[in-house]
């Protein structure tokens, strides 16, 4: 059976058969476990910044210092860099261990790279939930982030590999669908252990990621490695088999052909570093590698995601109350990324951008105006009811529209737009940058919040309103288009083909003169 040609938007597409098989979606699964632990740990911080018996024990100067200060100023309630810097060390532990996941998937490929990570996390974990001075409480948090940064890197490039074209953005945004799986448990988990009699449920919080991070571990052992990785390690027998069991379909020649092709134009590339950042082919795919994860930082979501049990404290909620906000949040999150998960295949990126940013832009005005409204910009006084349940109500509205549209696209673009050749080093790029910038906007949020007072919902709506007039002016739609394909979106696109360097011409005629020698 011959690949088929679908029409889309007048460009015709190669497409290959095949559906999504058992082995896939289980395969696909396992891997978007990486987004739950990357998750989790984004939850489970908020919940331990706040929690008293934590502090006592690592951060006993921070806890006498907020104790016995009289808080006059509501946004200035929580500033302290030493608590936001071991927050951030998890996400700039992840971002060095990302540039060490490019050679590791290269050289050993996808699934061990996902089993490095996974087992690494559990060693981080466990140290974390036991430790007894700062010092081993840091080694684990150092060693779960080196186990988020593995992972996260590989799962988006092993899903994109892996799945049909038809359902990549489907498969692939299981990640982010288990990144807030992984937000809601780590809210969930925080308030479970807070009720915990004798102070130390904390401890059963930070250890709980060992468990889907185990299952990474477990689960990569049994999964098959993609067939372009089998292919780029020159083990075409095997990638030949593995292709055939992930597509359940009688001939994968033409499929198999195609990544054999890519494999050796891969190859031809002594440098594939030099290449992505100087070699001037790539300087599309570049620009959304760089500026998508950088952006979807300055969406503020980790802001809202981080600190919502702080932020829904410092609006006036109680321990209980913020802890509650933040599950409800947590849940909001989950049930809307499955409307990315049905229509990204369906509607397309862009449009899921584009109504995103819009309904994201909306709601960060209305949250900014009723902080504002209530504590004006001297910080003082208390929010009322109503006002506090309209805060909890745009905020959701918010976190919807990120989950259909920057939260998962922001990983997907990045995972399916490059050629092989470049694909790892530029998956590093990304999930690097988007580790720093977690890491800085975590750290300077509260001093942000401190100083902009309510005006800091105004300055994300801001970086909103820019981001989505990049998308709509300079993003192609790349839904169905099978990766190895993907050169020519943006061929079509009005303002990228002027960059774009065409070498498929003189590849095809070398074909062509390849194949007319065989029949002679």
């Amino acid at each position: 059976m011959a690949g088929a040609v679908i029409v889309h938007h007048h460009t015709r597409y190669k497409t290959y058969p095949g559906e999504v098989t058992g082995v896939v979606f289980f395969a696909c699964f396992i891997a978007s476990i990486a987004g739950c632990i990357f998750g989790y740990d984004i939850g489970l911080t908020s919940g331990l910044t706040s929690t008293d018996t934590f502090l006592i024990k690592f951060f006993p100067s921070i806890y006498e210092e907020r104790k016995n200060t009289v808080i006059v100023n509501q946004y200035c309630k929580f500033d302290s860099q030493v608590l936001t810097l071991f927050s951030s060390s998890l996400f700039l532990s992840a971002m060095v261990s990302a540039f060490f996941a490019g050679p590791l998937t290269r050289s050993y490929g996808r699934k061990w790279t996902l089993f490095t990570g996974g087992f690494t996390y559990v060693v981080g974990a466990c140290i974390s939930g036991v430790a007894v001075n700062f010092p081993m409480l840091l080694t684990g948090r150092i060693l779960v982030g080196a186990g988020v940064g593995l992972s996260i890197h590989v799962a988006p490039l092993y899903i994109s590999e892996i799945a049909p074209a038809q359902q990549r953005g489907m498969l692939n945004i299981l990640f982010q669908l288990m990144i807030t799986v992984g937000i809601l448990s780590a809210s969930m988990t925080n308030y479970l252990s807070s009720k915990i009699p004798g102070g130390w449920g904390w401890r059963i919080a930070v250890a709980f990621g060992a468990i889907p991070a185990a299952v990474i571990a477990l689960g990569a052992l049994v999964i098959p490695d993609t067939p372009t990785s089998l292919i780029e390690r020159g083990d075409t027998a095997t990638a030949r088999k593995t292709l055939l069991q992930i597509r359940g379909v009688g001939d994968v020649r033409e499929e198999f052909d195609d990544l054999s092709t890519a494999s050796e134009d891969a190859k031809a590339v002594a440098n594939p570093w030099r290449q992505l950042f100087f070699g001037g082919k790539y300087k599309p795919q570049l620009t959304f590698a760089l500026l998508l994860p950088f952006f979807q930082q300055l969406t503020g979501i980790n802001v809202i995601m981080f600190y919502a049990p702080v932020l829904f404290k410092t609006v006036g909620f109680k321990q209980n109350a913020s802890l509650v906000s933040s599950v409800i949040t947590g849940l909001v999150n989950v049930f809307s990324t499955f409307v990315a998960v049905v229509t990204a295949d369906k509607v397309g990126r862009r449009a899921l951008f584009l109504q995103g940013g819009t309904q994201m832009i909306i709601s960060q005005i209305l949250v900014g105006t009723f902080i504002g409204l209530q504590f004006g910009m001297s910080g003082t006084g208390a929010i009322s009811e109503q006002y506090a349940m309209c805060i909890v109500l745009f905020v959701c509205v918010y976190v919807a529209g990120f989950a259909w549209s920057w939260g998962p696209m922001g990983w997907l673009i990045p995972s399916e737009v490059f050629p092989l050749a470049v694909r790892s080093p530029a998956m590093s790029v990304t999930v690097a940058i988007n580790m720093f910038f977690t890491a800085f906007i975590g750290q300077i949020f509260l001093t942000l919040l401190c100083h902009l007072r309510f005006g800091l919902f105004y300055f994300f709506g801001a970086w909103v309103l820019l981001m989505t007039l990049f998308i709509a002016m300079l993003l192609p739609e790349t839904k169905n288009v099978p990766v190895e394909e993907m050169a020519h979106v943006w061929k079509k696109h009005w303002f990228w083909r002027k960059f774009v360097i065409d070498t498929s011409d003189a590849r095809s005629a070398e074909m062509r003169k390849r194949i007319a020698l065989e029949m002679s």
